[in-house]
């Protein structure tokens, strides 16, 4: 039971994480460690995502249209025993990111200010597993980010950031008893700091290239599962990400605005249960709720959004030894207020705002 509704679970979260807190996007998953594998405890899988935002909002009686781009994701993962205590897993994911246009002609403030945030990260993972049931897990994370921003209401801003790599790690601990499909697992991730340089425009100061950095955020995951009848699971997790400290001050920016480009007001934690049915051996079926509560305050123009709540439904096909898991996530986003600095003026309104992900997985056992 516990192969079967694991990966029925695994499914419906493919498309679950459409526009949680910050510019979170994968939710950095580690479920792959956790897959049995085939004979030789060998597990590969692949997946992919598509999210279509619609965020609006308005300010001194114009509407901005929709603002967010819509947007791919892929993961990839490969994990392995390499022997009857110890597994190796390497997770590919793009763990954070940001994508906003918004469109001229509509007589908002910000018309035609542009954001793009990319992330991409490889960690491989380290499972030692004790009798009992338990288990510690660490791992080192490589991350590469690179960042661009046009905002033509300041005089024309621009910057761009080339790509920087630096490196982060995670430590964990979990608990399982196959025999009623229970694993509980607890992970911390640690912030990430990179050093770039950032080249900024305006029609004031002129181009300039000046030294920045920024820390992408410690985070820690909850993940429980536990089968609660026959072929019936109960599954879910808590993420929390601390986005209070997560800010990007470009110095051009800071000394015209005297504010970060990018900031939060305060950290976000995302809640996720669903249940896990398998219908027959080749088909099994999930659906899960998300409730990210809102942290409340002015946000920037960058990132309109405080809070969401989330339907996600999934269903997974397996046969011999691949499976193929897909799921549709509908996202309610939550209302936010946006200023150009942190003293509010030019304040704007974002409201019944939602948006729509699909992803799909394809696992191979062997």
């Amino acid at each position: 039971m516990q192969r079967y509704l694991t990966l029925a679970s695994a499914g419906c979260l493919v498309a679950s994480m459409s526009h949680a807190g910050g510019i979170d996007r994968s939710g950095q998953s580690i479920a792959p460690l956790f897959e049995t594998g085939g004979e030789s405890g060998s597990y590969a899988e692949l997946s992919f995502g598509s999210v279509y935002p619609d965020v609006t909002g308005s300010a001194l009686g114009a509407d901005s249209g929709n603002l967010t781009e819509n947007y791919l994701r892929f993961g990839a993962a490969y994990k392995t025993d390499i022997n009857d205590r110890i597994s190796l897993a390497l997770i590919f994911d793009q763990p954070y990111g940001a994508d906003v246009s918004y469109p001229t002609g509509t007589g908002y403030v910000f018309g035609g200010s542009t954001a793009e945030f990319e992330s991409n990260a490889i960690t491989g993972i380290l499972r030692y597993k004790f009798d009992g049931g338990f288990s510690v897990h660490a791992g080192l994370r490589a991350q590469a980010i690179s960042a661009d921003v046009a905002i033509p209401y300041f005089a024309g801003y621009t910057a761009s950031s080339p790509t920087d790599t630096s490196f982060g790690y995670l430590v964990g601990a979990a608990y399982e008893k196959p025999e009623i499909a229970l694993r509980v697992a607890l992970t911390y991730f640690s912030k990430v700091k990179h050093d770039t340089e950032v080249t900024e425009y305006t029609a004031l100061t002129g181009t300039s290239t000046s030294p920045t950095s920024l820390e992408t955020p410690e985070a820690i995951n909850f993940d429980f599962q536990t089968g609660i009848a026959a072929d019936t699971l109960l599954f879910g997790g808590v993420r929390w990400v601390n986005w209070a400290d997560f800010t990007i001050t470009p110095p051009v920016y800071e000394n015209l605005l005297g504010t970060p480009i990018v900031y939060y007001n305060g950290n976000y934690t995302t809640y996720t249960v669903g249940v896990g049915r398998k219908f027959n051996d080749t088909w099994s079926g999930s659906v899960a709720l998300t409730y990210e509560p809102a942290v409340g305050g002015y946000t920037t123009n960058l990132g309109p959004h405080d809070g969401l709540f989330g339907v996600t439904v999934g269903v997974k096909y397996t046969r011999d030894r691949f499976s193929v898991s897909g799921g549709v996530n509908l996202a309610w986003i939550g209302d936010a207020e946006t200023v150009v600095s942190r003293t509010p003026f030019a304040t704007s309104s974002f409201d019944n705002n939602t948006a729509i992900g699909a992803g799909i997985k394809i696992g191979y056992n062997f």
